[in-house]
């Protein structure tokens, strides 16, 4: 004889109980094993796709208008294809603007401005976050304070103070007023608080290490894929400025963006020489990307994982 268990039915009203989940798991929520991976679906792609391209375009265009002339580039509809102008209108961009002379000052401030700026960000932003000393807070907060001030505040009383020094047209003018920053230094303390701990400090201590000994061999290995990333920002914001050394630098003797300045300064620029200088400029950036983008990535990677 069989005998069955009766079923459970919930009373009228009442809402079954929820299956039970694992402790500690939310319900409804995915969890991952070691080794799993996400995987992207279709709308993932598309949306990388559309992204990929948006951000090629502007280069892409760039290439297409430096290899048509100039009656060409007006047209409508303009060109989708590249033309076969594209060594001569570089040639005369070239010698129309001294590119040569401007992308060696350009490298000469851009770099000068890079290790400055890694440099003493990495010493302020170290001591900021791991020293103790009075005042500390007020002295962070006037630094981020000046991140407010727009630039062209500064700009009379920086150029007499250079005009005094003897600076005018010189790369100093450009090199010395920009070899520290508020962003650096904030961008390097919020790094550190997280990725050095005070545990790794006393231990140098206790062998005997330094001050100048501790920021060598601890704090500069710790801070270096921070490094890498305000290096790559830094570089990029000192080889596109142009406002400033517009105004402290001349025609003689200019970095890559007035010399293009230059270029477009007539009453009817070429707009296809424009474009070939334009071009000639933008490739140290991507030489540098090439170069250290995995060490640019991972330093990005390093400061968005937390664990």
């Amino acid at each position: 004889m069989t005998t069955t268990s009766p079923t459970k039915t919930s009373a009228p009203g009442l809402v079954p109980a929820p299956s039970p989940t694992a402790p500690g798991r939310a319900p409804g929520r995915l969890r991952l094993g070691a080794g799993q991976q996400l995987r992207g679906g279709p709308f993932t792609y598309a949306a990388l796709i559309v992204v990929g391209l948006g951000s090629i375009l502007p280069l892409y265009w760039t290439l297409v208008a430096a290899s048509h002339d100039q009656q060409r580039v007006l047209d409508s509809p303009p060109p989708l294809l590249p033309g076969g102008r594209l060594g001569s209108n570089l040639q005369a961009a070239w010698d129309q603007a001294n590119l040569g002379k401007a992308i060696v000052n350009s490298v000469i401030v851009a770099g000068s401005i890079t290790v400055a700026t890694l440099f003493f960000c990495t010493l302020a932003g170290y001591a900021f976050a791991k020293m103790r000393f009075r005042g500390r807070n007020v002295l962070m907060t006037a630094v981020i304070a000046t991140l407010t001030i727009p630039p062209q505040l500064s700009v009379v009383p920086l150029f007499m103070m250079i005009s005094d020094f003897g600076w005018s047209g010189q790369l100093e003018s450009v090199i010395f007023p920009t070899l520290v920053g508020a962003f650096g230094v904030f961008f390097m303390r919020q790094y550190l608080i997280e990725a050095l701990p005070y545990e790794l400090i006393e231990a140098a201590k206790v062998d005997g290490a330094s001050n100048i000994r501790i920021v060598w061999s601890v704090v500069l290995p710790v801070a270096r894929p921070a490094m890498m990333v305000l290096g790559m920002l830094t570089f990029v914001q000192a080889w596109n400025d142009f406002f400033w050394p517009f105004l402290a630098l001349n025609q003689q003797n200019p970095t890559i963006q007035v010399a293009l300045g230059q270029l477009s300064a007539s009453y009817t620029p070429d707009q296809s020489i424009v474009m070939a200088g334009a071009l000639i400029s933008t490739l140290p950036l991507l030489l540098v990307f090439v170069i250290f983008g995995k060490q640019i990535v991972g330093g990005i990677m390093a400061g968005a994982v937390k664990g």
